[in-house]
């Protein structure tokens, strides 16, 4: 028994189940078996039709309906948390419905390995007691942040002393005895960008000073 060629020259394919080949102004179009169809959907996952109609749902169903006598709570509006941060990343700001937190790296404020301010740190430390005495705050939280190279202990202390140099000008810039401080150093704990690069670490190592939001400024 012989077979017939679907083509001549030098371009044969056989009559197997894979594929079907025609000419066509010397061009082989392939039609892909159902073994190839079910290996490329027609569609984007997630997109096929359902196999069973969605369930409805009886608006009058006793399970919907709140209880005889029972009120709706309170409207509450949701924290919601908006965070900028310059190109560079040298400062942070994070506000939400109650508070206004401030980051600076490192860098901007403190020479390397050190709790020295640099010459530059006290303009930058004085903006964030203009906000503070902008948003009426009485309550102040200065935290002291490294990121993980070195010991944890070396960190901990550096962060610390970090924290009591900063603390140590918003006082006088304050000025204020009505105002009460938390002065912590946390070293390595609470990252806010991956330690596995320079450009996280130097994002994790800053001091962050946070405060309540004034009323007007909620309104």
């Amino acid at each position: 028994m012989t077979h017939t060629p679907l083509c001549t020259g030098p371009a044969r394919y056989a009559t197997a189940a894979v594929a079907s080949a025609v000419l066509i102004s010397g061009v082989h179009l392939f039609a892909a078996t159902s073994a190839q169809a079910d290996d490329k959907p027609s569609v984007p996952p997630g997109t096929e039709a359902s196999a069973e109609p969605p369930v409805e749902v009886d608006s009058n169903a006793p399970g919907l309906k709140m209880a005889a006598g029972a009120t709706l709570a309170e409207p509450k509006v949701l924290d919601i948390k908006q965070v900028v941060e310059d190109l560079g990343g040298e400062e942070r700001r994070e506000d939400t419905n109650a508070d206004i937190k401030l980051a600076l790296q490192a860098e901007v404020l403190f020479p390397k390995d050190s709790a020295k301010l640099s010459s530059a740190a006290t303009a930058r430390i004085q903006a964030i007691a203009d906000e503070i005495k902008k948003q009426d705050a009485n309550r102040v939280r200065v935290f002291g942040f490294t990121d993980n190279l070195g010991s944890s202990a070396h960190g901990d202390v550096l962060s610390k002393q970090r924290a009591d140099a900063v603390h140590g000008v918003l006082t006088q810039a304050l000025n204020d005895a009505g105002v009460t401080y938390e002065v912590r150093g946390y070293g390595e704990q609470y990252p806010i960008a991956d330690n596995n690069s320079e450009e996280g670490r130097k994002k994790n190592r800053r001091v962050e000073v946070s405060f309540p939001r004034g009323e007007t400024s909620q309104n």
